[in-house]
């Protein structure tokens, strides 16, 4: 059992209705994490802060934003990527929607992308370019929910705020050994944060909660030996960690089908087109094809007519995981007449594919008629 240190939890006040099994649990994580915390582009670290340093609340809103679905790992790039394009959110604000979108291209979710240009503007616009202080005015903005405005108010501007997300869920429902499966327990997890949440360093603390659940309280095989708060964990002493958090069986994703064509001109340039500003992938760049449907015998035309019609080459296929389905699409592939194409799209030369705003399934489409389209600049999740 792990010696406890008093030191930091002397000095913290927890909420009213914080329990008193668990008294030492905010310091004993709050020391960790003084000694042991990730080093991240977005995040003030303790020793920073002690020099007087605070989060930029748009860094924070920013890394919050990318991060959901997506792993640090994958985040760093686009981060850095974003800040360079865009330093403050008000210059965010003012930039070119499809711009935002090609920066984005390849983190997926893209309704988070739309929202992301749709916040800033209110920020901007409404804010005078500062976000609010408070989880009830941050919850205000576009694309801003319960858990992204705790994890800002608590992290920016050091409210007493409960943040849960998924590596904070797995370090509580082991604590307490919820036994209540997610989605469900997600309201009593946010209470159980909420009474260990201290009043002092409530940001440094959410951050703690989320390093401990990343890097020791890990799904499978926890480094339960090394946790910082073992003494207190529930799940830990019973020795059945690794069942929580609890989930019901998963359902089996449904499948969807369909057919995209990726037609060149002499040059080799590549037609795009633009997807509606509405649904799944809204406002990307894709390549012409039929609709998706549950039924793997439809056979639908092209979305375009034109002289190529006879001369597409069977490419094979790929499969792509969206949240809620697998989509399989057949790939076709022809040289086509620029004239023989009427549609609303344009032809993008291939050396210029990689800045469009193409999703990650159709940098998969195009890869698989023209291979190598995307070798130096694709990024799969």
């Amino acid at each position: 059992m792990m010696q406890r240190s008093t030191s930091t939890a002397e000095k913290l006040t927890c909420l009213p209705s914080a329990r008193s099994d668990l008294p030492d649990t905010a310091g004993l994580l709050l020391d960790w994490y003084d000694r042991s915390h990730r080093v991240l582009p977005w995040r003030i670290t303790p020793p920073m802060a002690k020099a007087g340093l605070r989060p930029d609340p748009y860094h924070i809103w920013l890394s919050e934003v990318m991060l959901q679905q997506t792993t640090v790992q994958a985040v760093k790039a686009y981060f850095a990527k974003f800040l360079a394009l865009w330093p403050t959110v008000v210059d965010l604000a003012a930039a070119d929607t499809e711009e935002v979108m090609k920066a984005w291209a390849g983190l997926g979710y893209y309704a988070r992308a739309r929202n992301l240009k749709k916040c800033a503007e209110a920020v901007a616009s409404q804010h005078g370019g500062r976000f609010p202080d408070t989880e009830e005015g941050l919850k205000a903005l576009p694309g801003i929910g319960d858990y992204t405005a705790a994890a800002i108010a608590a992290i920016a501007f050091n409210r007493q705020s409960a943040v849960l997300d998924g590596n904070v869920e797995r370090v509580m429902s082991r604590l307490y050994r919820v036994e209540t499966p997610v989605p469900a327990a997600r309201p009593e997890m946010r209470r159980l944060v909420a009474t260990v949440t201290p009043a002092e360093r409530p940001g440094d603390f959410a951050q703690a909660m989320m390093d401990l659940g990343s890097t020791i309280c890990t799904p499978r095989r926890p480094v339960c030996a090394l946790c910082p708060i073992n003494a207190d964990c529930r799940a830990y002493k019973a020795g059945d960690q690794e069942r929580f958090p609890v989930k019901l069986a998963k359902k089996a994703k449904p499948v969807r089908y369909g057919t995209a064509y990726v037609a060149t001109d002499a040059t080799g340039a590549v037609y795009l087109c633009k997807r509606g500003e509405k649904g799944l992938l809204g406002g990307m760049t894709e390549v012409p094809g039929t609709n998706w449907t549950t039924d793997p015998s439809d056979e639908q035309a092209p979305p375009f007519a034109g002289k190529a019609g006879p001369l597409w080459r069977d490419c094979g296929g790929i499969v792509h995981v969206f949240t809620h389905f697998e989509l399989r699409l057949a790939v076709r592939h022809a040289e086509v007449e620029r004239d023989a194409i009427t549609a609303n799209g344009w032809w993008e030369p291939r050396e210029t594919l990689a800045v469009q705003a193409l999703p990650t399934v159709m940098k998969k489409v195009i890869g698989k008629a023209l291979p190598g389209s995307f070798a130096k600049t694709s990024r799969t999740r």
